[in-house]
């Protein structure tokens, strides 16, 4: 039988969560629901002995990724693919070829020891190039799961054009870090920083916290997400003001495994000197293309850069004044600090602009910014639980997107722009796919209520080769990528593809250069008006 302890403990956890649930009232902390838990035993939020529709969800999304990224254990790093001894073979070779053809390139994967490999796997990024015309895009990889692969090429523009086919991380690499990853969730700490009168102190913080000492738990009741502090003595829970994270000095990888990690084994060409090809115009007539409107579909790849300007392969960006577009438009830009980029461009490019001051401070601070005349209201707030970084930040504001989204009202001059991914890379995956299913479960009901409202999603990009791979490898990335692709394509919703952009681009950057927020705006301001 239980006892009285465990009764009332359990008392404690779930009727406060039903009562929320029930009168849907708004989280709070100022929006976060707090929950101190002391000496009462662990009881899981979700039960497993009753599934709910979120956790069979994640569970179908990670089984689809499970099988895409099988174990690949290994004895020696010579038994790991290298770069250097795959082979690139072009299909059917052509000392010239046509702009609009389509060059197929047959990569054969060897090990170190020029071993063919008998399993795909392994995570390549293919781009084409032309650097003096600025021209960049990338390559469409199909994984015959036998160690072959098929790159192809869409042939955009003419001249000289160098051919890359990268190999980012081998298959045994690209194991290692998924096992990795979904292993633990304590590779980032947080500094929770609590202020009560005259008392000023720290205490850790984090999604999961195996502590045995009072914790304050931080709960969204609504889509059961939670973070957790450590409860300082005599301080309230609801007296955190500020936070920062890091490092902490914690690997899931065995030591052979981090030697794939090394600087020099990221990113190895495969391709080798014999690499550019010569396009021309063939004189073949240029099909027409429509201009881009919300919710048309995308071919792969999404377009090419061309002198620095995106050209989207499916339709044609018109010439778009972007004051005219927004004005009398309310735009919401919710998410990390690539989404910030965008607010710091409109209020670069339209002098009218006025930010107004919210009274919060640092950098992740709540932004907005108005043109009173053309009635142009736009605001940026960053999304919730987990945040990265080694600046302090306020947390006195942060609430979960899908609780923004919640309160907006919508209608056909609201448009909310959102993205989530770089943050949320060093955690388990199910944390993430969590959070986009609560965005996505948000947006249902505002597309239910407004269904005028226009949503787009600004997918995640590419970001540095020498970060800790452990943590922010793009492979943690590309597979939030293929999550977020999958969870909204149900959804009215507007795609800009960063991922397909910054590979297009060649910037390896977490913020990228202004030539691409300006192609990613330019693709927006087309989908709006």
């Amino acid at each position: 039988m239980l006892n009285a302890n465990f009764f009332l403990c359990s008392l404690f956890y779930f009727l406060p969560i039903q009562l929320w649930a029930v009168f849907k009232l708004p989280a709070s902390f100022n929006q976060w629901d707090l929950i101190m838990k002391s000496s009462c035993p662990k009881v899981p939020l979700n039960p497993s002995v009753s599934p709910t529709e979120t956790e069979l969800r994640i569970r179908e999304i990670l089984e689809k990724l499970n099988k895409q990224i099988p174990p690949r254990p290994f004895a020696h790093l010579n038994n790991t693919t290298s770069a250097t001894h795959s082979i690139a073979t072009i299909l059917n070779p052509q000392d010239t070829y046509c702009v609009g053809d389509q060059l197929d390139i047959l990569v054969e994967a060897r090990d170190h020891l020029r071993n063919r490999k008998g399993y795909g796997g392994d995570f390549l990024r293919a781009r084409m190039s032309s650097p003096a015309l600025k021209a960049g895009a990338s390559g469409k990889v199909t994984d015959f799961n036998n160690g072959t692969y098929l790159v192809s090429f869409t042939l955009f523009w003419e001249g000289q054009v160098s051919l890359s086919i990268l190999l980012m991380h081998p298959s045994e690499g690209v194991s290692a870090l998924w096992r990795a990853r979904n292993q633990g969730y304590d590779r980032i700490i947080f500094s929770g920083h609590f202020v009560s009168g005259a008392s000023q102190v720290h205490t850790d913080c984090a999604l999961v916290l195996n502590s045995s000492v009072e914790l304050c738990q931080y709960l969204d009741a609504q889509d059961q997400e939670a973070f957790y502090c450590v409860k300082p003595p005599n301080v309230p829970c609801a007296a955190i003001t500020h936070m920062h994270s890091k490092n902490k000095d914690i690997s899931y990888l065995s030591q052979q495994e981090r030697s794939l990690f090394e600087r020099s084994n990221i990113a190895v060409e495969i391709m080798g000197k014999s690499n550019v090809i010569s396009v021309s115009k063939c004189n073949k007539a240029v099909p027409v293309k429509k201009k881009c409107k919300f919710g048309m579909a995308s071919a792969i790849p999404t377009g090419h850069v061309w002198k620095n300007t995106w050209n989207p392969a499916s339709c044609s960006l018109a010439p778009i004044k972007m004051k005219d577009c927004l004005r009398g438009k309310l735009v919401h830009l919710m998410g990390d600090s690539t989404m910030r980029q965008w607010m710091e461009y409109f209020k670069s490019k339209i002098n009218t602009l006025r930010p107004v001051d919210l009274h919060e401070t640092g950098r992740l601070q709540h932004q907005l910014a108005v043109d009173l005349d053309e009635k142009i209201n736009i605001q940026w707030q960053k999304h919730g639980f987990p945040l990265i970084g080694s600046l302090v930040y306020s947390v006195k504001e942060i609430e979960n997107t899908a609780r923004i989204i919640d309160r907006i009202g919508g209608e056909k001059n609201t448009v909310i722009v959102f993205s989530l991914g770089q943050h949320f890379r060093p955690f388990p995956i199910d944390v993430f796919i969590r959070r986009a299913l609560s965005v996505h479960r948000a947006l249902q009901r505002l597309l239910l209520r407004s269904p005028d409202t226009l949503v787009v999603l600004k997918t995640e990009n590419t970001r540095e080769l020498n970060n800790d791979m452990e943590r922010f490898s793009d492979f943690h990335g590309y597979t939030q990528y293929l999550a977020l692709k999958n969870i909204f394509q149900d959804l009215r919703v507007g795609v800009i593809d960063a991922w397909d952009m910054t590979v297009a681009y060649g910037t390896n950057d977490v913020h990228p250069p202004e030539e691409v927020v300006r192609s990613e705006i330019n693709i927006f301001l087309n989908y709006i008006c």
